[in-house]
C-alpha cells in the first residue's frame, strides 16, 4: 500500500495485510512467478517507447527503410512477449487466488461451527452469510486480477523513472514535479473511500439480514398481513445502502478524472519543456517523441493503481469484516483432563445452578433437582420461566455462571461436548430438516445408520406410514426445513431421529405441542417408545402430557418453586395447581387436557 494508506484508520489495515499474507505465502513460489513474469513483461513493455524514439532518430530522418523494418520487428516481437507475460501471470495469479480465497471460506465456514451459541444470538444469519460470500468473493476479486497489476504498474512507474531519468535527467525532474499533487489528491481520497466502502459492506449485511429473515418468515408475514411492513423495511434500509454505496462509489469515481487531469497537466509541462529543448538544440526529436510516450506511460500505472486503491479499499474492507468473525473467541474447550463416558446409567442432578445470558440479567437462580436413572422429569410453568434454559444448559450449549450439573456423578465440564450430546437426546417443538432426503435426515441421527436401521426407527416412531406414501418414500426430498410436511410429520420424524441416535437421556422440549389429536397420539406412542428406560426431561405447557412424569418441577422467574407428582401438586393447590385448573377452564373439558 506504501504511500496510499489512510492517514486515520478505525481498523488495522497492516494486521489486516499481514493476515491475508498468511493465506499467500503457502504459494509463494507461485507469486515469485508471477513477479518474475512481471518484470519480464513490464521490461519488454518499456522498451517500445525507446524503441520509437531510435526509429525516428536512425531510419526515418535518415530513410533507412531496412533499418526501420527491423525494428518494427523487434517491436512487434516485443509486444508479444509483453501480452504472453500478461496472460501468463493472470494464469497464474488467477490459480492463488482461487486456492486462497478456498482456504479463507474454509476457514470462516469451519470457525462458525466452533464459535458459541450466544455469538449467533445477536447476529442475523443475512450478516453472517453475507460475510461467507459478498465479503470473500471482494477478497477473490482483488486477488485475482489487482495483485499482479499493483505489481505491474509499480514496476512499470519505478522503471519508466528510471529510463526517463537515462534518457534526460531535466525532463525527468519536470514530469516528476506533479507527483506531490498525486500523492495528495489520493491520500485524501483513500480514506474518504475507505470509510465509505466498510460503511457499505455492513449495511449490505443487514439487507441481507432482512431478506433471510423475511424469507424465512414468509408464513408469518402473509398470516399477520405484514407484507407492506417488510416492505417499507426494506425500502429503507435499500435506500440507506444506495446512499452509503453511492457516497463510496463517487469518491472512489473521482480518483480516475483526478488523476486524469493531474497527468495531463504534467504532460502538458513535458510537452513545453520538450519543445523549448529542441528549439534550443538540447534534445533531438526523437528523444523528445521517446520521451513524451514515457510521460505518458508515467501517468498511466500512476492512474491505474490509484483505481486500483478503491478496489483494494473494498477487499480490505471485505477483510476486515472475515476477520472480525474469526477473532471471535470460540466455543470453550474442553476442560483437561476430559473424562469420555463409556456408558452411563443416566442420573442427572443440578447442583444449585445459576445462569443468566447477559451479565448482572439472571435466568435461572439456585436450581437443584436430582433424576434417577430411567425417571422422567417434567419441567412446566410460564413463557420465560427458564424451562428450555434448563434443557440449554444440560446440553452445554452454554455453561452455568455458578453451581455444577452432573451426569452420574460427573461435572459436565469435564466431559467431552461431543462425546456429552451425543449421549442426550433433543427433540423440540420446531424441528430443524434439512433440504434433503428423508432418509438422510433420518440419518443425521447416526450417520453409521444401515437402511433398514432408519427404516426400523421410522416404524418405531410411527412415521413410516406417511413416508411410504410420500412420492418417492425415504427417496423423497424435503423442501427447506421440511416445509412440505405437516408439523406433526415433522415432529415423527424428529423422534425417529432421536430414536436412531439412541441417547441415554432425553429432552423433548414442548414435542407434542400444535398438532391434532389423531397426530398427538401417534406423538405420544412415540414417545412412550422412545423414553422407555431412558432418564427424560419433558418440557410442557400442555400439562396433561406430563401427568405420569416421576417428578414434576414447577418454574417460576427462575426458581423452582413447586415439585412433586401431578396428583400431590394438585393435592397442595399451588401454583402448579392454578396452572392446571386455568388450563381446564380454557378447554372446558378436562378429558381434551
Amino acid at each position: 500500500m506504501g504511500l496510499f494508506q489512510e492517514p486515520e484508520r478505525s481498523r488495522d489495515s497492516r494486521g489486516t495485510l499481514l493476515r491475508l499474507w498468511g493465506y499467500l505465502q503457502t504459494q509463494r513460489w507461485a507469486l515469485f512467478g508471477v513477479v518474475g513474469l512481471v518484470v519480464l513483461s513490464s521490461a519488454a513493455d518499456l522498451l517500445g517507447p525507446y524503441l520509437m524514439g531510435r526509429a525516428i532518430d536512425e531510419y526515418v530522418v535518415r530513410g533507412d527503410l531496412s533499418g526501420l523494418g527491423r525494428l518494427l520487428l523487434a517491436m512487434i516481437v516485443l509486444y508479444l512477449v509483453t501480452a504472453a507475460g500478461v496472460w501468463l501471470q493472470t494464469y497464474i495469479m488467477a490459480g492463488v487466488a482461487q486456492r486462497a480465497v478456498r482456504d479463507i471460506r474454509r476457514d470462516l465456514f469451519v470457525w462458525l461451527q466452533r464459535l458459541p451459541l450466544r455469538f449467533f444470538d445477536f447476529r442475523t444469519h443475512g450478516e453472517l452469510m453475507s460475510r461467507l460470500t459478498n465479503d470473500v468473493e471482494n477478497i477473490n476479486n482483488v486477488l485475482t486480477s489487482s495483485f499482479s497489476q499493483l505489481v505491474a504498474n509499480v514496476l512499470g512507474l519505478l522503471g519508466v523513472i528510471v529510463v526517463m531519468f537515462t534518457l534526460n535527467i531535466r525532463l525527468a525532474v519536470v514530469s516528476l514535479t506533479v507527483m506531490p499533487l498525486t500523492y495528495l489528491l489520493t491520500r485524501v481520497v483513500a480514506a474518504r473511500t475507505r470509510r465509505g466502502f466498510r460503511e457499505t459492506q455492513r449495511t449490505l449485511g443487514e439487507l441481507n439480514g432482512l431478506i433471510e429473515e423475511t424469507i424465512t418468515g414468509q408464513r408469518v408475514v402473509k398470516a399477520f398481513v405484514r407484507e407492506e411492513t417488510v416492505m417499507r423495511e426494506f425500502a429503507g434500509v435499500n435506500r440507506r445502502l444506495q446512499k452509503v454505496a453511492l457516497r463510496a462509489r463517487i469518491f472512489a469515481g473521482s480518483m480516475g478524472p483526478l488523476m486524469n487531469m493531474v497527468n495531463n497537466l504534467g504532460l502538458a509541462i513535458v510537452a513545453c519543456a520538450g519543445g523549448w529543448l529542441a528549439v534550443r538544440g538540447a534534445a533531438t526529436v526523437g528523444a523528445i517523441v521517446g520521451f513524451i510516450n514515457y510521460a505518458r506511460r508515467l501517468s498511466r500505472p500512476l492512474n491505474q493503481i490509484a483505481q486500483l486503491f478503491n478496489t483494494i479499499q473494498s477487499a480490505l474492507a471485505g477483510a476486515e469484516r472475515v476477520f472480525e468473525v474469526l477473532n471471535e473467541a470460540p466455543e470453550e474447550e474442553d476442560a483437561p483432563p476430559a473424562r469420555r463416558l463409556e456408558h452411563i446409567k443416566g442420573e442427572v442432578a443440578f447442583d444449585d445452578v445459576s445462569f443468566g445470558y447477559e451479565p448482572g440479567v439472571q435466568v435461572l437462580k439456585h436450581i437443584s433437582l436430582r433424576a434417577k436413572p430411567g425417571q422422567t422429569i417434567a419441567l412446566v410453568g410460564p413463557t420465560g420461566a427458564g424451562k428450555t434454559t434448563i434443557a440449554n444448559l444440560l446440553m452445554r450449549f452454554y455453561d452455568v455462571d455458578e453451581g455444577a450439573i452432573l451426569i452420574d456423578g460427573i461435572d459436565i465440564r469435564e466431559i467431552p461436548k461431543e462425546d456429552l450430546r451425543r449421549r442426550i437426546g433433543l427433540v423440540l417443538q420446531d424441528n430443524f430438516l434439512f433440504a434433503d432426503t428423508v432418509m438422510e435426515n433420518l440419518r443425521y441421527g447416526r450417520l453409521t445408520a444401515t437402511d433398514e436401521e432408519v427404516i426400523e426407527a421410522a416404524r418405531l416412531a410411527n412415521a413410516d406410514g406417511f413416508i411410504r406414501r410420500l412420492p418417492q418414500g425415504y427417496q423423497t426430498v424435503l423442501s427447506e426445513r421440511g416445509a412440505n410436511l405437516s408439523q406433526g410429520q415433522r415432529q415423527l420424524l424428529a423422534i425417529a431421529r432421536a430414536i436412531l441416535a439412541d441417547p441415554e437421556i432425553l429432552i423433548l422440549d414442548e414435542a407434542t405441542s400444535n398438532v391434532d389429536t389423531r397426530t398427538e397420539g401417534l406423538l405420544q406412542e412415540a414417545l412412550l417408545r422412545l423414553m422407555r428406560g431412558r432418564t427424560s426431561f419433558v418440557i410442557a405447557h400442555r400439562l396433561s402430557t406430563i401427568r405420569h412424569a416421576d417428578q414434576v418441577l414447577v418454574i417460576r422467574n427462575g426458581e423452582i418453586v413447586e415439585r412433586g407428582t401431578h396428583d400431590t401438586l394438585l393435592a397442595r393447590r399451588g401454583f402448579y395447581y392454578q396452572l392446571y385448573t386455568s388450563q381446564f377452564r380454557r378447554l372446558g373439558v378436562e378429558g381434551t387436557m
